[in-house]
């Protein structure tokens, strides 16, 4: 007679056919996982701090933090001659319209360091013309030379030769530490310093829109610089009402996560009339708003026709604004109806769920807490990617490269010194030529690989994103499922299940999180690659290309959102019984093939009424900060007075109350999956009698029953 074989609740976890019947939860005993991939993550976060090391050495971040001139020289450096000029001044701003602005990402023109920016029109030939009479004119036109004149003696052709000081200049204002020309809109006209058209210095009469066109192009390759001194004033300002706004918001997400165990039906209405009522709030500011700007002069204008504007509470003053803020919430509103409408007997399944996982959270609180530490590791992570990324960018020495007006000259773009140019043959090959500061550089090995580095930089920095957002789903499961598994809770729920959890991924799981999250760095740093070719290469596809790039751009997409389901699926199967990534996927994935009807119900509803949760809490903390900050509330409480942009506060609440919304709730999407997960599992495993009783609770599973979730067999 042939001998009776034990089940391994390793080996035949996820069989349909063989099961453990003594299977009381996550395996204890495990061994290490995707050892080889393990030893390669490992290889990799070495050799992501060696370069960082290499970055730090090499690299200067005053090269991002100040400007730089033609010379190479920092503009607003203390300790230098620069120090008290701290903007970077274009002597023709028209010559930025060149082509070979895209090539070399740098304006063919001079550029000077200066303290201010001119506030008038004049010339170089008006200047000579009035020295004689008035010397205050020059006086002022000279500080936007490269160097001190006595008197404007030198004439037009040997100033355009010498390239000693701009033929014209115009009434500009600082951005981004650099001088933009001052453009506002007078009865529907575009005006520099409340001019139409005006003369350029070489004898062309020259219009704002072909100034702005410059001015738009030098836009475009400026790079990210710090938040203006007003931005930083309001932070200054509003610090302790972010803060306050950020706490409340914790409290009221903590608060929901509570109530949801005891009233989630009825805290599901208040979500939806809650959610539906803030965004009708905002459909009727908008209305208001637009009807408002009616009567106004300059509000029919478009954000085309006013171009870059410094003062950002210019665009909220066109009607235009207002009317696309209210329709994407007309949209929206319908959208959540629609939904509402079509979900409603999911819904009912999905708060029976949001239930049971209030028990499993209440039975492990600490799981709240463990969105703080996914903060701070992906803090950590996206600082040391922006730090590396900076000092990368600012490595080399500078180099200096022949630019032209026109670009039509042989040697355009290539190596040349500054300080012997003119004496060169290239100066006298090309006639009108410059040799300018392009970039910061080397020939050596380092600087060779720079963009390579900037791309490994790049792609480690996304694999460790989603290993440290994979590392707190398999923690989180792992705690869930030893709550679900528990058949008298909390009596048999493991002491510490958060931190057994954690540290079981940590210790043996480390290989398989970090297989998970290549992949998907992988198909995002794709989807990256797709849209910088697609950003540079606009102006030169058809529309054949363009079809097949937004082809590409779909389907990486659905691939990306396919794996971040079947990873987060295959954490859960990984926190149970300890396979590798490859096996646990496979059987998370046949798992719900064998549950398709219950997945098909569930799919993405209860993820639809977190969001709501979501949003409710971001929008009562949104109006609220609204209703502070653009003093509504004097009557009941005095906010602050003093604000240049009540927005930048405003954003920096909402968005950081959803983040603190999305952390609590984020929490309790991963309970839901995981209990999902064990629930498929258990109605396998078990039949509910004496001998192999149900493991979900009584309640949930008779919900599960009148809605046909579970089989007649299973019932019987």
């Amino acid at each position: 007679m042939a001998k009776k074989r034990k089940p391994s609740s390793i080996k035949d976890a996820g069989d349909p056919k063989t099961f453990d019947l003594n299977f009381k939860g996550p395996v204890a005993k495990r061994s290490c996982t995707d050892v080889l991939c393990c030893i390669i993550f490992i290889l990799c976060i070495i050799g992501y701090i060696i370069l960082g090391l290499l970055a730090w050495v090499h690299g200067d971040p005053r090269r991002v933090a100040y400007p730089t001139d033609s010379k190479g020289h920092f503009c607003g450096q203390k300790g230098t001659p620069n120090e008290n000029k701290t903007i970077l001044f274009y002597f023709n701003l028209f010559s930025c319209t060149s082509p070979s602005v895209v090539i070399n990402l740098q304006c063919p023109t001079t550029q000077i360091c200066v303290s201010k920016c001119p506030e008038k029109f004049l010339t170089y030939m008006e200047i000579q013309f009035t020295y004689r009479t008035n010397k205050n004119y020059w006086t002022y036109y000279s500080q936007f030379c490269k160097s001190t004149f006595v008197k404007p003696a030198k004439t037009l052709t040997q100033v355009l030769l010498d390239d000693d000081c701009p033929i014209a200049i115009f009434p500009s204002k600082p951005f981004l530490q650099r001088c933009f020309p001052d453009f506002s809109t007078k009865n529907g006209t575009l005006t520099v310093g409340n001019k139409t058209t005006f003369e350029d210095g070489s004898g062309k009469t020259r219009n704002a829109i072909e100034l702005r066109a410059a001015a738009n192009r030098v836009n475009k390759i400026l790079d990210a610089r710090t938040i203006g001194m007003k931005i930083f004033e309001d932070y200054a300002t509003t610090w302790y009402w972010i803060l306050l706004g950020l706490i409340i918001a914790m409290f009221l997400s903590w608060m929901f996560v509570i109530l949801l165990r005891y009233i989630a039906g009825l805290l599901f209405w208040v979500f939806m009339v809650g959610v539906i009522g803030i965004i009708g709030y905002g459909i009727g500011h908008c209305y208001q708003e637009y009807c408002n700007l009616q009567g106004q002069p300059n509000s029919h204008l478009t954000v085309y026709d006013i171009g870059i504007q410094t003062d950002i509470s210019m665009y909220f003053q066109l009607k235009q604004t207002w009317f696309t803020f209210m329709v994407i919430l007309c949209l929206l509103e319908v959208f959540i109806i629609l939904m509402l409408i079509f979900l409603r007997e999911r819904i009912r399944i999905s708060i029976a769920l949001l239930k049971e996982g209030s028990k499993a959270i209440g039975y492990i609180p600490t799981t709240l807490v463990y969105p703080l530490l996914t903060f701070i590791f992906l803090s950590i992570c996206i600082s040391y990617w922006a730090v590396i990324a900076v000092y990368l960018a600012t490595s080399g020495v500078p180099v200096y490269k022949v630019i032209t007006p026109e670009g039509q000259c042989k040697h355009e773009n290539t190596t040349c010194d500054p300080e012997i140019f003119n004496t060169t043959e290239i100066a006298k090959a090309c006639p009108g030529a410059q040799c300018n500061f392009a970039f910061y550089g080397g020939k050596s090995l380092y600087h060779q690989y720079i963009p390579t580095f900037q791309i490994f930089n790049l792609f480690v920095f996304l694999w460790l994103i989603n290993f440290v957002i994979a590392l707190g789903q398999c923690a989180l499961a792992g705690a869930f499922a030893s709550y679900y598994w528990a058949l008298k809770k909390p009596d048999d729920i493991p002491p510490y299940p958060l931190f057994t959890a954690f540290g079981r991924a940590i210790r043996y799981h480390t290989g398989s999180l970090a297989f998970g999250s290549l992949i998907l760095a992988s198909i995002q740093i794709f989807r990256i690659v797709l849209e910088y070719l697609d950003r540079h290469l606009k102006e030169a596809q058809n529309n054949i290309s363009k079809f097949l790039q937004c082809c590409l751009k779909c389907c990486f997409w659905c691939l990306e959102t396919v794996v971040k389901f079947l990873n987060r699926n295959a954490y859960i199967m990984i926190a149970i019984y300890g396979k590798n990534f490859c096996k646990s996927a496979r059987e998370a994935f046949n798992l719900l093939m064998r549950n398709v009807l219950k997945v098909a119900v569930m799919d993405n509803v209860t993820d639809f009424v977190l969001i709501l949760g979501k949003i409710l809490v971001t929008g009562c903390i949104g109006v609220l900060a609204f209703l502070l900050f653009t003093q509504r509330l004097p009557t009941i409480i005095e906010g602050p007075t003093s604000l240049n942009y009540y927005w930048v506060p405003l954003l920096t609440v909402i968005i950081g109350s959803y983040l603190v919304a999305h952390g609590f709730f984020s929490v309790y999407a991963m309970c839901v999956d995981t209990i999902f997960i064990c629930f498929c599992e258990d109605l396998e495993r078990n039949d509910g009698s004496t001998e192999k009783p149900y493991f979900l609770a009584p309640t949930l599973h008779g919900t599960l029953n009148k809605m046909q979730l579970v089989s007649q067999k299973q019932k019987e």
